[in-house]
């Protein structure tokens, strides 16, 4: 075998002493990165012209002992002797964020397949398993007995292997909380005594076997899930294994040894093919994604590329690349696993690691086409017993994944070489992802920035993070009316808040060597002193947190909903049928969102939400939340008015109705305003606009720094493009519809518990009256459209007599003289229809006459001039349909007499605040303005809603004036 010799480069300084050192290649093959234990920089080289200075990336304040890059090599992982794991942008180097610390130094790093998960270990025994997205920490696997030198990712996302210095290599099962799935003790060479040597593991691309420095200078590989010794890579090495590297496709692996010489293998053939002898330890390899070259560095900080590694007679180390996706179950969800029961950093038992644990977890190897080499006779044999079913993960059945492969007998070793031989490992599909938790109104983490815990219509809460602690500061957007607050100095880490007008409430993750997650809350004043109160929670994760009248919640990685009171009071604990999503609460009313579901293969969410009444201990409304096709949700709340409300990463709005047995409505879609440019980060609406703060594409959160502005966005609902062209009107007609619903819905709870409505009457009737007008020019459209019959349907939901009359003398002003029948017959069919409904009070019960006298031209006479009673008891208008829920209370009381004698004789004028084609020239010309807005005296009742129920406890008043002078009126028309 020919030795050739190898120039290397100098990438970092070094004292003179030998130390671990850390190389990768992006997935392009164009730069490579390299780090030296002895250096605390970063360098990132070009891969193509080395003669290019690199980028250096200096954030760690001591030598950088490893690496890792995400799989789509967006994102950057180092750690350091000084504790820290850092991620930064990848190419550009920008630093991102301290993601997570140590209590001592960290030895290895690993990306999952996804790249959504970071698993980092060092030398104080414990694995870190860090969600990139969000920076938190969600397992901590606890089982070694020395250094974690060593992790690899299964690329089928099933398990994590770990290595320590003292031999021991763990299988831990992703699936399952993390348990400990194979337990193999002094299996690798122990590499206590020296720092800068280092245990070191690697699955094969296609996850069926676990490669392994063995104790006679060997690799030995290890079954997926057995963890059976299948065989062994034994060559000229005289030294251990150090570092070993698969090829891409997984034909070839290289390692290197404490000789200084790397080596080669055909795996397929157990054989080495190739060597190369160095001056140097070799501590780190890394096979180019797309190419035939391995690039290595040694312990003195050098590094080289290795070109033409293979053998252009053989396959190529790219050729058939695999590409195995992982099962769709992420360990690191949380919010359908329960938390590790080694979840902490405290030392665990000794009964972990009993052997007889190793058999009890032994399980049979998944059924691939490596059966194909199994001899006639045992096909037979096999096919005459049952098959055993493989071990059961949990939450696959859960996500409704493909059947799983069925479990098969052991293949014969001598078998089994030649049957790999063209064939490709077992694929399983990858399904949706579950939606994380997350608090609204909060944003994620940015080193060394400013970022909001909290952002509603109230205030915000933002934090800071320092050396070991954060800096919280607590502001409201009226500084008139809340609260000052002093800032805070947060020792626990929050990353969630939730604000009201009494106090506010933070919770954290777990965190700290106890492993704890932490609920607080600080009211923002009180008669007692020391009411500021704290819960700890072990093993248990506070996922979200919201804040009502007197009472705290949080929902936890357990799926418990922990209500407390005001004053620290454990008052229920409550068990939720899903992962939780989000919650929010306003008053009494706390909501919910939850997991109903797997997502659908469409990646749609599949969501439940539920409102608790805390007072009243109820759940009045439960159902399905629906979020648009392929978005997850971004934002949960109460409308300013109690409405339940949602926004989707899509930019959909969604407000709950009780219409339809309870519906939600769209009444917003960022693609109706056709600026793809922005992103809409939402902080609350009310009944007409959504309040959101607006965010240049790629942002999709705003900073601190400078204040965000909030922008005042028109409720829109989707609507088809009309044939009228009145796109404008018909979204005004639906929003009031919408808003005269949310009132009367209110209105109905004020009644059953008893409270005063007036407000909300007043509220109600002026709703009523933009409605009419809106539906009035809606009628102009349909007439200038020819769209007659869509004009009568729309005259039939007008609310006051005087806007029908208004309708009428529009369409004949547009020489209609058909539809203004029509609309006469209409009006006359309601009038009588109440008429026969309504018995005539007598006038002298009304103590008043309640009669009137109504003109085309819109004036009306309340009260004839003879008549001027004192006290008008029951104050009516005669220009009514039937009854109006929002109607208002009479209050009989006595009124001055000059002042009845004003408001009796006060009238009333329509006319119109907008314009109507070619009306502007006809001598007959209608202004239709405030067609509901008559006197205090005439209007005491107002007609009735055709989208609101109708009461039955309201007085009515005399219509045979109004039939006969309705009569009166037409006969010359005809």
């Amino acid at each position: 075998m020919k030795i050739r010799s190898m120039k290397l480069r100098e990438a970092h300084k070094n004292n003179g002493v030998a130390s671990q050192s850390s190389i990768v290649y992006d997935i392009k093959g164009e730069r490579i990165v390299t780090a030296l234990a002895s250096d605390a920089s970063i360098c990132i080289h070009d891969a193509f012209l080395s003669s290019v200075s690199p980028k250096v990336l200096r954030n760690h304040r001591d030598g950088v002992t490893c690496l890792a890059i995400s799989p789509n090599s967006t994102c950057l992982a180092s750690g350091s002797i000084d504790h820290s794991v850092k991620l930064y942008k990848f190419p550009g180097g920008e630093f991102e964020t301290n993601i997570t610390r140590f209590t001592l130094p960290i030895r290895s790093l690993a990306f999952n397949k996804s790249g959504t998960m970071l698993a980092a270990a060092g030398d104080d025994e414990g694995i870190k398993l860090i969600n990139t997205i969000d920076g938190s920490v969600a397992r901590v696997l606890k089982g070694h007995r020395g250094s974690v030198t060593g992790i690899s990712f299964d690329p089928k996302g099933e398990y994590l292997a770990s290595v320590d210095s003292v031999g021991t290599v763990i299988y831990w099962e992703l699936h399952n909380s993390g348990i400990i799935a194979h337990n193999l003790k002094g299996i690798a060479p122990s590499t206590s005594s020296d720092s800068s040597i280092i245990n070191i593991l690697q699955w094969s691309p296609d996850g069926e076997m676990l490669a392994v420095p063995g104790l006679k200078n060997d690799v030995v590989m290890y079954d997926r899930d057995t963890a059976e010794k299948l065989f062994t890579l034994r060559g000229d090495h005289v030294q251990p294994v150090c570092f070993l590297s698969w090829s891409p496709n997984g034909k070839y692996m290289a390692t290197s040894g404490l000789d200084r010489q790397i080596l080669i293998w055909n795996v397929d053939q157990k054989q080495d093919i190739d060597r190369q002898k160095f001056e140097e330890r070799i501590c780190c390899m890394a096979w180019k994604p797309n190419g035939n070259a391995l690039a290595f560095i040694d312990a003195m900080g050098k590094y080289g590329v290795w070109e033409s590694t293979v053998p252009s007679s053989m396959k190529s180390p790219t050729e058939g690349t695999q590409t195995v996706k992982s099962n769709g179950v992420l360990f690191f969800d949380e919010d359908e696993q329960e938390p590790s029961a080694s979840g902490s950093l405290s030392d665990m038992g000794e009964d972990s690691f009993d052997e007889s644990e190793i058999a009890s977890r032994k399980r049979l190897r998944q059924h691939s086409k490596y059966d194909e080499a199994l001899d006639e006779d045992n096909a037979d044999e096999l096919n005459f017993f049952p098959k055993a079913e493989p071990h059961k993960k949990p939450y696959e059945d859960e996500l409704n994944f493909f059947p799983k492969p069925e479990s098969r007998k052991k293949p014969r070793k001598e078998k089994l070489d030649s049957a790999k031989e063209g064939l490709q490992s077992t694929m399983v599909i990858a399904g949706p992802k579950l939606q994380e938790a997350f608090q609204p109104g909060s944003t994620p983490v940015q080193p060394g920035k400013r970022r909001f815990l909290c952002y509603n219509m109230l205030g915000s809460i933002t934090s800071i993070d320092h050396d070991g602690y954060s800096h919280i500061e607590i502001d409201f957007h009226d500084t008139g009316s809340g609260p000052r607050v002093p800032a805070m100095t947060d020792y626990f880490g929050f990353t969630m808040a939730s604000l009201n007008e009494n106090g506010s409430v933070f919770a954290n993750p777990r965190k700290g060597e106890k492993n704890m997650s932490t609920l607080m809350y600080r009211p923002f004043s009180s008669w007692a002193n020391n009411s500021e109160w704290s819960m700890r929670f072990e093993e248990e994760e506070v996922r979200a947190v919201a804040l009502g009248n007197s009472w705290v919640a949080a929902v936890t990685s357990l799926n418990f909903l922990r209500i407390f009171t005001e004053g620290g009071l454990q008052k229920h604990v409550l068990s939720l049928d899903g992962p939780v999503v989000t919650v929010s609460g306003s008053g009494d009313e706390l909501a919910v969102v939850t997991h109903s579901s797997s997502p659908l293969a469409s990646s749609e969410q599949m969501l439940e939400f539920r409102v608790f009444n805390i007072c009243s201990g109820t759940l009045p409304k439960r159902g399905k939340l629906p979020i648009t096709p392929g978005s997850s949700l971004t934002w949960f709340g109460f409308s300013e008015e109690g409405q339940l409300s949602s926004f989707d990463s899509k930019g959909v709005l969604r407000v709950f109705s009780n219409q339809y047995g309870g519906s939600w409505l769209p009444l917003f879609s960022a693609s109706k305003l056709k600026k793809p440019e922005e992103n809409y980060w939402v902080a609350g609406l009310n009944m007409s606009k959504l309040f959101c703060i607006v965010c240049k594409s790629p942002d999709s959160f705003p900073q601190v720094i400078p204040k965000p502005v909030l922008t005042l966005l028109d409720l829109s609902c989707p609507l088809a493009s009309s044939d009228l062209g009145a796109d404008n009107l018909e979204n005004e007609f639906i929003c009031n519809n919408v808003q005269l619903c949310q009132i009367q819905s209110r209105i109905d709870e004020m009644l059953a518990s008893g409270q005063d409505t007036s407000s909300l009457d007043d509220e109600a009737f002026s709703v009523e009256a933009v409605q009419d007008r809106c539906i009035l020019r809606l009628i102009a459209s349909c007439c200038n459209g020819d769209k007659l019959v869509r004009a009568t349907e729309l005259v039939k939901l007008l609310s006051l007599e005087k806007s029908v009359r208004g309708a009428i003398k529009l369409v004949t002003a547009l020489k209609l003289p058909n539809l203004a029948e029509r609309f006469n017959l209409i009006l006359e069919e309601r009038l009588q229809k109440e008429s026969m409904e309504t018995p005539v009070l007598p006038r002298a019960a009304l103590n008043c006459d309640t009669s009137f006298k109504a003109d085309v031209s819109g004036k009306t006479s309340i009260l004839p001039e003879s008549s001027v009673p004192v006290e008008p008891a029951i104050p009516a208008s005669s220009e009514k349909f039937p009854t109006n829920p929002f109607t208002k209370k009479t209050l009989q009381e006595p009124v001055k007499a000059g002042k009845a004698k004003t408001d009796e004789k006060q009238t009333t004028k329509i006319e119109s605040k907008g314009t109507v084609n070619n009306l502007s020239e006809s001598k007959n010309s209608v202004d239709i303005k405030n067609a509901g807005q008559t006197s205090k005296v005439g209007e005491g009742h107002r007609p009735s809603n055709p989208f609101a129920k109708s009461s039955n406890n309201q007085e009515k008043s005399s219509l045979l004036d109004s039939l006969k002078k309705m009569k009166n009126d037409r006969t010359p028309k005809k």
